[in-house]
């Protein structure tokens, strides 16, 4: 069966190529390579399926009356790209989630590391050039007696756990999903029981994606209920953590550290306070950056081209009322 593809524009860099790739490898597709929404809009009738990174406006689905496929170019878009308009389209979504899991996970043993070690009070130590062996003010977290409460067990999570457990700490998960134990979980358990597991943990890790139930999850009384000697590790999506109780939290030393690479706010404004905050190590949004991970989405895509052509089942599919 022949079908049409649309890449709604923009699109990001190198991706102006997929197309063309899609193309020469599946003959039954056609794509559609409109260099505006403008031009988009006057061909969108003419597609069965919509390939997308940024928003795809409430006129423009309208006008969608074939598209039975929508596939985001991003595992977690930002806020409003699942909007009420696609939620309620026919259009099946899917994601390219997995492309990135050994690198975020790597990403998150870094900043679990990192604390494990206080390497952090080294790096200022370092700054200033001065020679601070003195580890009084706080120890290292031996690993093999540190319990890690990572919330999301998601293939990230799932790889993460690995990681943690092969470093012999006691992994427990909290997933809304996942029901049944893998390689490095010890425990695992319903969303509800969060706030019973914050007091338990050493490092609390969230990989979860940004959701309506998500959104602000961690807040001034989650942050109350941490030891204070625990860490905060946030790779999943800025909104689900409140910035200004973290910094409070840290400040007043009621957590023992926090390392981020989202944020409620992308990118985090200089004069933020968080950039001075005790304890902490910030990094710009790149936990998924490393090798290969272009090629990996643009192979789920053509994969799922390929079965949505075919008529067989898509891989990746979304939740589209709950985000992922």
């Amino acid at each position: 069966m022949s079908v049409t593809i649309l890449f709604w524009p923009p699109w990001r860099r190198g991706q102006e190529e997929w197309a063309r790739r899609v193309d020469e490898a599946l003959p039954d597709v056609r794509t559609l390579s409109p260099e505006d929404t403008e031009s988009a809009l006057d061909v969108i009738g003419e597609a069965d399926a919509i390939f997308a990174e940024s928003r795809i406006s409430e006129e423009a689905l309208a006008a969608a009356t074939k598209v039975r496929w929508i596939h985001s170019a991003m595992v977690a878009p930002p806020p409003g790209w699942y909007h009420d308009a696609l939620i309620e389209h026919p259009a099946t979504v899917t994601n390219p989630r997995g492309v990135y899991n050994d690198h975020i996970s790597v990403h998150i043993m870094s900043f679990v590391l990192h604390f494990a070690r206080q390497l952090h009070r080294y790096v200022r130590s370092m700054a200033g050039a001065r020679w601070e062996p003195d580890l009084s003010r706080g120890g290292v977290t031996y690993l093999e007696e540190a319990t890690a409460l990572l919330i999301g067990v998601g293939e990230i999570g799932a790889e993460t756990a690995r990681l943690l457990a092969a470093f012999g700490a006691t992994v427990v998960g909290v997933d809304a999903r996942r029901s049944e134990l893998i390689e490095g979980l010890a425990e695992l358990h319903p969303p509800e029981a969060l706030d019973e597991l914050l007091p338990r943990a050493d490092f609390v890790i969230l990989t979860v994606p940004h959701t309506p139930e998500t959104e602000g999850m961690m807040n001034a009384a989650r942050f109350g209920a941490m030891k204070d000697t625990a860490y905060l590790v946030n790779i999943g999506r800025g909104p689900t953590v409140r910035l200004d109780d973290l910094n409070e939290a840290l400040r007043e030393g009621r957590i023992g550290g926090a390392g981020l690479d989202v944020y409620e706010i992308e990118p985090l404004p200089q004069e933020h306070p968080l950039w001075s905050a005790p304890n902490v190590l910030l990094t710009p949004h790149v936990a998924a950056h490393g090798p290969y991970v272009e090629e990996r989405r643009f192979q789920v895509l053509l994969e799922n081209c390929r079965r949505f052509a075919a008529g067989e089942p898509l891989e990746n599919t979304v939740d589209k009322a709950r985000w992922f």
